[in-house]
């Protein structure tokens, strides 16, 4: 990939552990893809730089080159594996896995440049806010951070002055479909200030092709994150692990969201089914993504091992223990609190893909009539739509964060397909209701990175992680009002947007 000098590219190494190939074979052009010189560069390759510093050794046999790499002995052992470097499958599979981790994990969609940003207020991390300071960029990556001047000014400079720098938005669940509205679609999500989506559903192929239309530049985007769903319901055990498998083979190393049954629990059969989801996702790199939108099917999950859990319950009060329960697995939540909120009179023009009529009724997020449309709606003993989602989700938000001293448990999500900005200020208000800015910064920024995997890259703007970043004509510290008011995004060092 051309965003990064060669060898430098974090995402290498993921693919090499995953496919069990030397590093040098990942790096690109024909002197490191083509044989002989795989075979040569694993020979050079010191013992660090191999496959979970394993031995490996090339053989040949009736004229195909074969990599033969003994195992740890932590790892998972058969004696030696061989991979066959003439079979189309396995180059299909190594490529495409390689183009994934490389170009859609961490490279933007366009190439990075170097740039200053002067005169600006900084939020650093959640805790630490540079009232007026510069940020220096180089190759993608922020190399520094200070108040007033930079030491020295690289490439383009960028005057800040009344605007507010932060990490560009997270959304660790949004479903991102193809249409004739996609390119648009990805350019307001730029506007609006996302710099990366955890693609929340459908197949794994298609969402590897929407994912690689923006990081091949194509189309102008935020990163996407593709995921694969698995419909586990009348799957054995033994299928949803090759499911996993497959998913990994491919590079889609997230699973679209498992919808567990809320009420009045996920029966045994599906805690086995996703027993097993999790434990083969362990084993070869794949995030598993829950949909449990109860506290007891929460509760089920975590316990089940999962970590990630998609959406508030809002079909129940959390209790303290089953908060605690969530916290101690390690487990973080994916927002979307203002679920059984109503939106009403809101402008959602195209090319949103739901519009909303002004007539001063309240409606859900598909442009139908709230409570009614609620997906899965609370309803009375008389088969009427209480929309007491509404209530339960902010409520159950703060007793989630509040179990964990490090309140580490929220994530930012919006699982909504109306104008972005609508979006932003919809989840947004709710989550005034019952957190800080302060707080805010910390479940759109570090956790929210985290729950997609990339908290060592993204979700603050300190030294050494990718540069994506945002500048707001507002103050963002001072009300949710100034995360509206996105001017300028920055992607992987890349300026994408510029509205000044």
């Amino acid at each position: 990939m051309p965003h990064y000098l060669p060898g430098r590219n974090p995402a290498l190494v993921d693919v090499t552990r995953m496919s069990d190939i030397p590093i040098a074979s990942v790096m690109g052009g024909a002197e490191t893809m083509y044989f002989p010189a795989p075979r040569e560069a694993a020979g050079r390759l010191p013992a660090a730089g191999r496959l979970h510093a394993g031995r490996l050794r090339w053989d040949e046999h009736d004229g195909v080159s074969e990599l033969r790499a003994s195992r740890p002995a932590t790892a998972p052992s058969n004696g030696t594996r061989r991979v066959n470097w003439r079979s189309s499958e396995m180059k299909r599979h190594v490529l495409m896995a390689a183009c994934v981790a490389a170009g859609l994990a961490m490279a933007a969609p366009a190439q990075a440049q170097d740039l200053t940003i002067t005169n600006a207020r900084i939020v650093v991390t959640p805790d630490q806010v540079i009232e007026n300071g510069s940020i220096v960029v180089q190759g993608g990556r922020i190399t520094s951070v200070s108040a007033g001047a930079p030491a020295q000014t690289v490439g383009q400079v960028i005057n800040g002055a009344g605007m507010t720098a932060m990490a560009g938005f997270i959304d660790s669940h949004k479903h991102i479909r193809d249409s004739e509205d996609f390119a648009p679609q990805m350019r307001s999500l730029l506007e609006a200030g996302y710099t990366t989506i955890l693609n929340g559903g459908g197949q794994g192929a298609q969402n590897l092709e929407l994912s690689r239309r923006i990081s091949s530049g194509t189309v102008l985007g935020p990163r996407v994150i593709p995921s694969n769903s698995i419909n586990f319901r009348n799957t054995t055990p033994d299928q949803a692990r090759a499911i996993v498998r497959e998913m990994a083979q491919m590079g889609v190393m997230h699973t679209g969201e498992i919808a567990v049954t809320p009420e009045p629990a996920p029966p045994q059969s599906e805690i086995e089914v996703l027993k097993a989801i999790v434990d083969e996702g362990k084993k070869v790199g794949v995030q598993v993504n829950v949909h449990a939108v109860s506290s007891t099917a929460m509760v089920a999950a975590a316990e089940a091992g999962v970590t990630r859990l998609v959406h508030l319950p809002n079909k129940d009060w959390t209790s303290f223990d089953q908060a605690s329960v969530v916290a101690q697995s390690g487990g973080i939540v994916s927002g979307l609190i203002a679920f059984g909120a109503p939106i009403i009179d809101r402008l959602s023009p195209a090319p949103a893909p739901v519009q909303f009529p002004k007539d001063n009724m309240p409606r859900f997020r598909d442009g139908k009539a709230w409570p009614e449309a609620l997906a899965g709606a609370n309803r009375d003993a008389k088969g009427r739509a209480t929309g007491t989602e509404g209530g339960y989700t902010i409520v159950n938000a703060r007793r989630i964060w509040d179990a964990d001293p490090a309140h580490t448990t929220m994530a930012f999500s919006t699982d909504q397909n109306y104008d972005d900005l609508v979006v932003l200020e919809h989840e947004l208000k709710s989550f005034s209701i019952v957190f800080s800015m302060r707080d805010i910064f910390q479940i759109m920024g570090p956790n929210s990175a985290k729950f997609v995997g990339l908290e060592n890259e993204i979700g603050t703007l300190q030294p050494g992680k990718q540069a994506d970043i945002i500048l707001l004509s507002g103050n963002p510290t001072e009300n949710i009002y100034g995360l509206l008011t996105n001017k300028v995004t920055i992607l992987g060092g890349k300026v994408v947007v510029d509205k000044r």
